[in-house]
């Protein structure tokens, strides 16, 4: 930012859990001298809660938007409160950091991919594996023929979810609250940075870019949503993206996004910004590491500028095509109890675990089919 411009001015609606990196982010950019925390808020302050005397304090977003007098606005807020909230910072003048999912329904995602058009303000998605430099340089990787012809396209996650994790808030593991859609599923919300990340990979970012989406999904827990599911889309360029995702495996593993071709494979460890290259030859793997860029900081540059966003909103059309199979898709089948054990870790927390969950994900991304395709016996 040169010395001429304005101090631009941030609000951050959600300050606890994931927003709570938002406000540090944003306290950092204020330590440089590019931005300044003007507000935030959040319907439960905890006597933690500490913020210099000029950053005005809200009880809800709504109201935090209506004051006025931010530039930035981020909305680390519950999934289906995401559009009319974006909305209104946009109609108030105001640049939008969007939690992923972006919006619960697809007819959400266009009315604000429109909004953001009209306005001509920016609306930044928060899949911040996207803002690694690791995701050009792979596909940079694919189109030097590091690996050959590209076969297709992984993205494997394996983690666990608590008991507690479902009742976690009124709408979690919920389809719909009060009638509006909410689809808090393993998919679309904790491993969304999976799809999103593989169809990066892909250059398969855009609605159009996505055919169709051969579903899988399961639910072990007593939820309405699925967290042990498999999904296989077909891509505009003929290849597919296989997925296994799943919140019911024995332990949390590193989730990647892995290109497979005919001379090779890359995997892309996307929480970690690591590339793995596996050369088909028998060669020794090798591997990089990667810078990633904060997208509260690219979005406070683009507020500032007018510089290119790194995730535009009109970006996530492809992954919002995968959300959208998932919302009006049949609700996700219960796994027999009998495939199920239920373990209780070192602090008490219990968590359940289908039977052999981690060797059917691999098999999954590995062969390009779902769970049920591949006859995994609890499917």
């Amino acid at each position: 930012m040169s010395a001429g411009e304005r101090m631009i001015r941030i609000g951050v609606a959600g300050i606890h859990g994931h927003g709570a990196t938002h406000v540090r982010a944003a306290l950092e950019l204020e330590a440089s001298g590019r931005a300044v925390l003007a507000a935030v808020a959040d319907p439960t302050p905890r006597p933690e809660d500490a913020f210099a005397a000029h950053v005005r304090r809200y009880a809800d977003a709504g109201e935090m938007i209506a004051a006025g007098g931010l530039d930035v606005v981020v909305l680390s807020t519950p999934m289906h409160t995401h559009l009319p909230l974006a909305l209104q910072a946009l109609e108030a003048g105001m640049h939008v950091l969007l939690e992923k999912p972006p919006t619960p329904t697809l007819d959400d995602f266009h009315r604000l991919v429109e909004a953001s058009e009209r306005t001509g303000l920016g609306v930044q998605v928060g899949f911040q594996s996207l803002g690694s430099a690791a995701v050009p340089f792979v596909r940079s990787l694919i189109a030097d023929g590091a690996i050959g012809e590209v076969a297709g396209y992984g993205a494997l996650g394996t983690w666990l979810r608590t008991e507690a994790y479902w009742r976690r808030a009124r709408w979690a593991g919920r389809r719909e609250l009060d009638g509006v859609p909410v689809v808090d599923g393993v998919v679309t919300n904790p491993l969304a940075h999976a799809t999103a990340t593989a169809l990066a990979i892909a250059g398969s970012t855009r609605e159009a870019d996505v055919s169709d989406v051969r579903l899988d999904l399961h639910r072990a827990n007593a939820i309405e949503v699925d967290d042990t599911s498999s999904f296989v889309a077909g891509l505009a360029d003929g290849r597919s993206l296989a997925a296994a995702l799943v919140l019911t495996a024995p332990r949390r593993s590193e989730p990647c996004v892995i290109v497979d071709g005919s001379a090779g494979r890359i995997v892309l460890w996307y929480t970690l910004d690591l590339v793995q290259v596996v050369p088909g030859d028998g060669g020794l793997p090798w591997t990089t590491a990667h810078d990633r860029a904060n997208l509260l900081a690219d979005l406070v540059e683009h507020a500032a500028t007018g510089s290119p966003l790194l995730v535009p909103i009109a970006s996530t059309g492809g992954f919002m095509r995968v959300l959208e199979a998932v919302r009006l898709a049949p609700a996700p089948t219960p796994i027999d109890p009998a495939f199920v054990a239920r373990r209780v870790d070192d602090d008490g927390e219990a968590h359940l675990v289908v039977a052999d969950v981690e060797a059917w994900a691999e098999r999954v991304v590995v062969e390009g089919r779902t769970f049920a395709e591949l006859g995994a016996p609890w499917a």
